[in-house]
Formats: C-alpha cells, sequence, structure tokens
C-alpha cells in the first residue's frame, strides 16, 4: 500500500473518531449520565400523529394541490448513545459534516429549550420515501431515533404558484402565537396556503406506544386507549379555471406583468396571472431550501405577485372611469362636445392628443382615447362651483375612485395587496404650500400623475363598469369543506354612480373595439363576441412605457372582466388589448377562431425580456 493512501485511510479514520468524539460528548453534556436503561425495560414513547392537508380544486373539481408522503427522522437526546457514524451517514445519504451541523443544531434548541431532552423533535427533515426504505432497515442499530411519517404537498400543474402559495416550517413568532404548533411543525406562508391555513391543516393526533431499549415500538400503550387520531384538513375549492390559468401563464412567457380576469356577477377570480412566474413544486420538500435563495435573489423577481402587488398609473383606461364621475357631477352629458386640435393647452401647460375627428362627445372620446376631452372633464370636476375650491373638488373626486375600489385594498382573500394611491388634498398641499388648483393636478384626468393602480383593482373597476354600478370583493375561494366562505364576498358594494350613466360609457368602449374610426382596440375584435374595452399606456420613466387594456365580455350579460398589463411593451393596442381578448375567447369559447390564430402566434412569441432587462 503506497504512503499517499496509508496517509487518506488514517484521515479518514481520525475524522470519524472526531466525529464519534462530538457524539459522545453530546451525550455527556446534554444527556443525564445517571440515566440509565436496563436491557429488559421498556419506556413510553409519544408521537404525533399529522393530519393530511386539505385538497385544492379549481372551479371545475380539477385537483389542483395533494399530498405526498416524506419521512422526518426523530430524536429523544435523552437516549441518544454513541453509534456506527459511517453507517447512519450512508443510511441517511448525507456528509460527515452534515450530521455534525444537525448534531450542533439539537445540541442550541436544547440549551435554548425550545426541545426537550425526554420528548421527541425533528432531527432530519424530509426523507425521500425510497431513503427511508434504506434507514428503516437499520433503525434498530441508532438508538434514540426514529422515523415519523408525514405528507408535503404535491402540486399536479405547474400553474398558479402566487394563487396557491407555498407551505414552510413555523416561524418563531407563529410558534409564540398560536399553541397549535411545535417546533418543526408546517404552515401555509403565502397565498390560499397562508389564508386558508386554520382549514387547510387539519387537528393533529397523537398515539403512545410502548419501546424497547433500542427504540423499537412494542405496542400500544394502554391498548391505545390515550390515543387520539388526526383529522385530515378540509378540502377547497377556488374560482380559478385552472385551463384558462395556465392559457394565460403561456402567453405572458418571456414577459413582465400581469392578467387579472374576474367573473363580475360573483366577484370571483378566474384568472390571476403574475409573470415571471415559477413552478410551485421548486418550492416543496428539501428543495425548497435550495431553491427559495434562488428565486429570490433573481432579478426579474419571479416571487412578486404583481397581480395584486405592483402599482402603475393606469393611464388611458381611467378615462371610463373619469366620464363616470363627470357624468355623475352634472358636468358632463352624452352630447357634451369639445374641440381638439392633437392637445389640450392652458397657461403654458399642453397635453398632446393623437389626430381625431372635431369637436368630439363622449362616446367617440372613449373610442378614439382623447386626452383633449378628459382634461376638461376632469378640471370640469374639481372646480365645480358646489365644491366650493378644487381642493375640495380634489377630495370629492378621490371618494369616487375609492368607491370603485382604487387607492385602498379591495379585502381579497390574498394578505399582501398593495392599497395603490390615490393623492389626497393634503398631499398637494403639502407639496405645493396650499398653492395649486385643477390645472396644477392636470395629469390625473387622464390616468397618469401619481395615481398608482394594480392590476387586481382596474379588473375590479372593469367589474364594476360590467355590473352597471356595483362589485364584489375579488376572490378566489369558492366552497369549503363542511363550512362556508367568509360572507364579505357576497355583498355588494356600490360605487355611487348612478347606474343610467354607465350605457354610454359601455358604448364608448364598444365602440373602442368595434369602430370602423379611430378606435384604439380593434385588434381586440372576437367573432361572435360582443367585447367592450379600453387601452391605456402607462409612462415609464424608466424605459418603454407599458402597455395596458381593461375589457368585458358580452356586453349585455357579463361573463368575464379583465385588466391586462404587459410592461416595457408600448401601446395599450399593441399586446396587451390582444392578450387580453385571446383570455376572454379562451374562456367563453374554449378555443381561439382559427381567424385569429396569427394573433394568438404573435402574442406567444413576443419577448419584452432580454439581458439588460435581467
Amino acid at each position: 500500500m503506497g504512503n499517499s493512501n496509508r496517509a487518506i485511510i488514517i484521515g479518514l479514520f481520525f475524522g470519524m473518531i472526531g466525529l464519534i468524539f462530538i457524539i459522545r460528548l453530546f451525550v455527556l453534556q446534554i444527556v443525564d449520565p445517571s440515566y440509565k436503561f436496563s436491557a429488559e425495560s421498556n419506556t413510553q414513547r409519544k408521537i404525533t400523529e399529522f393530519p393530511t392537508r386539505g385538497l385544492i380544486y379549481d372551479r371545475n373539481g380539477n385537483l389542483l394541490v395533494s399530498n405526498q408522503p416524506v419521512y422526518d427522522v426523530m430524536i429523544v437526546p435523552r437516549e441518544v448513545v454513541p453509534f456506527d457514524t459511517v453507517d447512519f451517514c450512508n443510511a441517511l445519504n448525507i456528509t460527515r459534516s452534515e450530521l455534525e451541523r444537525l448534531f450542533e443544531e439539537v445540541r442550541f434548541n436544547l440549551q435554548r429549550r425550545r426541545i426537550s431532552s425526554f420528548r421527541p423533535s425533528v432531527f432530519y427533515k424530509q426523507l425521500p420515501a425510497e431513503q427511508y426504505a434504506i434507514l428503516q432497515e437499520k433503525l434498530y442499530k441508532f438508538k434514540g431515533f426514529f422515523v415519523q411519517r408525514r405528507t408535503v404537498r404535491k402540486y399536479e400543474y405547474p400553474n398558479a404558484a402566487h394563487v396557491l402559495g407555498y407551505v414552510a416550517e413555523v416561524g418563531e413568532t407563529l410558534l409564540q402565537s398560536d399553541p397549535y404548533y411545535s417546533l418543526g411543525d408546517y404552515t401555509g406562508i403565502s397565498g390560499i396556503e397562508r389564508t386558508y391555513e386554520t382549514f387547510l391543516r387539519g387537528q393533529k393526533g397523537a398515539r403512545y406506544v410502548m419501546v424497547d431499549v433500542h427504540g423499537r415500538e412494542m405496542g400500544s400503550l394502554r391498548g391505545g386507549r390515550m390515543d387520539t387520531a388526526a383529522v385530515a384538513g378540509s378540502d377547497v375549492a377556488l374560482t380559478l379555471d385552472i385551463e384558462l390559468q395556465a392559457y394565460g401563464e403561456k402567453i405572458m412567457q418571456n414577459k413582465i406583468g400581469s392578467i387579472v380576469a374576474i367573473e363580475p356577477s360573483t366577484g370571483e377570480i378566474l384568472a390571476l396571472v403574475s409573470s415571471p412566474s415559477y413552478d410551485p413544486s421548486l418550492l416543496v420538500g428539501r428543495q425548497r431550501s435550495r431553491n427559495f435563495p434562488i428565486l429570490s435573489s433573481d432579478t426579474l423577481s419571479p416571487l412578486l405577485n404583481r397581480a395584486i402587488m405592483s402599482g402603475y398609473p393606469p393611464g388611458s383606461t381611467f378615462k371610463v372611469l373619469m366620464a363616470l364621475v363627470g357624468l355623475q357631477e352634472n358636468v358632463l352629458t352624452s352630447t357634451t362636445r369639445y374641440p381638439c386640435h392633437q392637445g389640450y393647452t392652458a397657461r403654458g401647460i399642453h397635453v398632446r392628443c393623437r389626430p381625431h375627428a372635431s369637436p368630439i362627445s363622449l362616446v367617440p372620446s372613449i373610442a378614439v382615447s382623447c386626452n383633449t376631452f378628459y382634461c376638461h372633464v376632469f378640471r370640469n370636476v374639481l372646480d365645480n362651483p358646489v365644491h366650493g375650491s378644487p381642493q375640495e373638488g380634489l377630495e370629492q373626486f378621490r371618494n369616487y375612485l375609492l368607491n370603485f375600489g382604487l387607492g385602498t385594498r379591495l379585502g381579497s382573500d390574498f394578505f399582501n395587496e398593495n392599497r395603490g394611491f390615490v393623492p389626497t388634498r393634503g398631499y398637494y398641499d403639502r407639496i405645493y404650500n396650499g398653492r395649486w388648483g385643477s390645472l396644477t393636478v392636470l395629469s390625473l384626468g387622464i390616468g397618469q400623475g401619481e395615481i398608482l393602480t394594480t392590476p387586481i383593482q382596474m379588473a375590479n373597476m372593469t367589474a364594476a363598469i360590467a355590473n352597471r354600478g356595483h362589485y364584489f370583493t375579488p376572490h378566489v375561494i369558492k366552497e369549503i369543506e363542511n363550512d362556508t366562505i367568509p360572507s364579505r364576498f357576497r355583498v355588494p358594494h356600490y360605487t355611487g354612480i348612478d347606474s343610467v350613466h354607465f350605457e354610454p360609457v359601455i358604448d364608448g368602449m364598444e365602440e373602442s373595439v368595434w369602430s370602423d374610426v379611430g378606435a384604439t382596440a380593434r385588434i381586440a375584435r372576437i367573432p361572435g363576441i360582443s367585447i367592450s374595452g379600453k387601452t391605456g399606456t402607462a409612462q415609464n420613466p424608466h424605459g418603454e412605457n407599458h402597455s395596458i387594456f381593461v375589457a368585458f365580455a358580452p356586453k349585455d350579460d357579463p361573463k368575464i372582466a379583465i385588466a391586462v398589463y404587459v410592461e416595457n411593451a408600448g401601446y395599450g393596442s399593441t399586446y396587451a388589448a390582444p392578450i387580453a381578448s385571446l383570455m376572454v375567447e379562451k374562456y367563453l369559447n374554449r378555443a381561439i377562431h382559427p381567424s385569429r390564430g396569427w394573433i394568438e402566434t404573435r402574442m406567444m412569441n413576443a419577448s419584452f425580456i432580454n439581458e439588460s432587462t435581467e
């Protein structure tokens, strides 16, 4: 044998001796040395029975989330004696350094009194079934260790990650605030898994057994009379249409943005897409610790739910709301006309507008998206004499926006909704020292300036228009087994706009798609479906503008309202409008008409993510 080989063997030998010393030191320091077992004695052990987590289905009964078994290696520190560490590492398929780290964690938790030396706690989490089979054959050799079965999530589709959320180990805060949880338990961290945790988690049970000196089970304690059965979590059905959701995620590949589709008559969310996204299976089991840092550090922020958290200027989609406010304030009628010479000019301020026929009235002003028309309407709302001052006029204007769900959290079943931003009188008073008027904040009238909205807020606004004046809080929960969904999702919210005012605005949205003269969204036409919509372009100081489109269909019996945002894609008519129309067609017809195949191909192939973006 060569000297080099002999040196390697000696090094390995002393390395393992070192690990054995660590384990022996652990036993001497942590375990009471006076604690002895006789060869004949038995002892008892409490084994927690973890419930299976509730299943999750879509609105059509498709299984979205199920469970799969894994095995936790448990430790009772007081029972541990020195053992063959090489054999143990091989059985777990871990390295010596990993084993050292695991024992250090146990030592730390014992010193912090987070675990007890007398009671089982998790030593190694989520051992796969195939590795468990190897360990099980050798487990009798490792006194103080046993295996406990539990389940982790299994995702049946690589979609809807932001809706479903993920499950992970409970943190210190929850351990201290909720007595249900123990160290090593799991809980919903985001999405539906978090919001409906108390329904999905079920109720833990317990089994008491007798074990011998090798830790092998010798039967139930007292015939099982002390045992309690685990109660499985409640199954839930979501409002999502997984086919529509998957289609939306596919069409948004290589793009940054979001899609939110709502059923207007109920507030049920049909699809909620945030792009880029990720496969929810990446955050399951032991691979979560490897994948989560990668997703967290990705510059494209795939963990960010843009549909509910990103704020954008609404752009020209806001003009439909501006028209409704003007009608309600009696500063606008369906026959009101304003001249437009490619822009609005007042006291040195100029707002550009695209060429179109002039003068223009309400319905065509929406169809061609006239900036001039809505500059007039906005100033007339704020300067309306009934308010006494533009400052008071802004507060009334803001109240209308709040009634439509802008500038506030909608109260959906997502805990981290962004409220957006609708500026107050006080906000401008601080900036301009109280000296400002309607012209100062003119950009608000065309959906620019300081106002920020989220995609879910704009989809909800569109649903309120489709309903002619009311909306239901957007939500993704449809059914809870043996329970009811929160009652707030069944309560209508009224916008404060008389229903009579919606018809001319909706006519304008219809003309935006179907008019042959100046319509901005003709590409959104769907054969046989009366879709009504409004394009928008959100100014982006950091690059190309964002493409926006809101729509609903059919016009007289709305089944779907939608908002689409595509970042850095330019005009609303270029990408957001055709994407929205494809989503509407997919939902209502379940297929895309052959005549529109070229649009689908173009949208699928479009990419706005490049090396500079990344």
